[in-house]
């Protein structure tokens, strides 16, 4: 496993931490590059249901590594490089079509709230901070992060993230649409892995179904297209949706198999 991240499973549950707490989990080139790895391993792994991304010790993560930008961003070419590796992790977060939820305590910044943004549900403990703050570094943010940023948060909230480079509180963040929840720091853990395991009863062919089209429709698209309507027929021909009208019918607890 590359230096500064970990894959944990439990279960369904697999746990992505970034583990670089005496820097406060700041992403590296290599942290960056080895995501989209990681993520394809879950994706593949019929035993895992969903992805949780954390940060080690007190913080979620308060950005990338800017003590490489000297040697990795000093020309051009490099920052190119570096700008592919970003836009390799955030799509693909932001294409799984098992759900990925984001618990997130103290500093979620700059990359940080950029993967925290690419994954499906962000839960957060009182006293998390959040910003993302390209105009401190003259940077122009990655489209697709920030065409995903609008999505949740809107123009306005968006411009008042990007444009001004400040930090936000976890209430005011849930106000602006950015975060779904705020817990008690004493009880993020459990909230959120109680809110896992409800994703872990629901029809998984229902959940990566619906998961794919909405990444379809952030993306732009305004009407169904033909994999659209192959995801709604196999629905229904499938062995959970015969199961769910059961369940419901017989009054007891779906038992869902798609995996």
């Amino acid at each position: 496993m590359t230096d500064g991240i970990e894959l944990e499973r439990d279960g369904e549950v697999a746990r992505l931490t970034l583990r670089r707490p005496e820097k406060m989990n700041a992403i590296s080139f290599g942290m960056w590059s080895a995501i989209p790895g990681i993520v394809a391993d879950v994706e593949r792994d019929p035993a895992v249901t969903v992805l949780v991304l954390t940060g080690a010790g007190t913080d979620f993560s308060a950005g990338a590594d800017i003590g490489e930008f000297r040697d990795l961003r000093s020309s051009a070419d490099g920052a190119a490089t570096y700008d592919k590796a970003v836009e390799a992790a955030v799509a693909a977060l932001a294409s799984m079509r098992k759900p990925s939820v984001a618990m997130i305590r103290g500093n979620c910044i700059g990359g940080g709230c950029q993967l925290a943004v690419a994954s499906d549900f962000r839960f957060a403990a009182e006293g998390s901070r959040f910003g993302i703050t390209p105009s401190k570094l003259g940077i122009v943010y990655h489209f697709d992060s920030t065409r995903q940023l609008v999505s949740l948060v809107g123009p306005a909230n968006a411009r008042y993230f990007l444009l001004s480079g400040l930090l936000v509180d976890a209430v005011r963040a849930r106000e602006m649409g950015l975060v779904n929840e705020v817990f008690p720091a004493g009880a993020l853990e459990e909230s959120t892995l109680d809110f896992v395991r409800t994703l872990g009863s629901r029809s998984q062919a229902s959940i990566r179904g619906m998961n794919r089209i909405i990444e379809k429709i952030v993306a732009g698209q305004a009407e169904p297209d033909s994999e659209v309507d192959e995801l709604r027929a196999a629905a229904v021909h499938g062995e959970d949706y015969a199961e769910g009208v059961a369940a419901f019918l017989e009054r007891r607890p779906p038992n869902f198999t798609f995996r």
